[in-house]
């Protein structure tokens, strides 16, 4: 009996590891755009995750809330960071902090 649940345990963690790698993916594209959009520079391609937690959906469903950081620069010289929640597999927010207008 305890092989089933093995085999369950295995199944729910390859399914958070796979959902995660995929909000890890939309989470990067959202910081890409967003750094595009701005003429700002997206540093080391990528997003750290630093926050996983269950939250509710607009709908009342339980799904994944997960926050991001990331690095960008305005001028290429400075390291200025954001954040990117997501919620199950939508961006819920993306702030950036203070940067200079070219």
């Amino acid at each position: 009996m305890w092989e089933a649940w093995a085999l369950v345990a295995l199944a729910l963690l390859a399914w958070l590891w796979f959902d995660s790698m995929r909000a890890r993916e939309r989470a990067v594209a959202a910081g890409a755009r967003a750094c595009e959009r701005d003429g700002l520079q997206f540093l080391d391609e990528t997003v750290e995750c630093v926050s996983l937690r269950p939250a509710r959906d607009e709908n009342g469903r339980v799904a994944l809330r997960r926050v991001y950081r990331f690095e960008f620069s305005d001028d290429g010289r400075n390291r200025r960071s954001g954040g990117i929640v997501m919620l199950g597999g939508e961006v819920e927010s993306l702030t950036m902090e203070p940067f200079l207008l070219q």
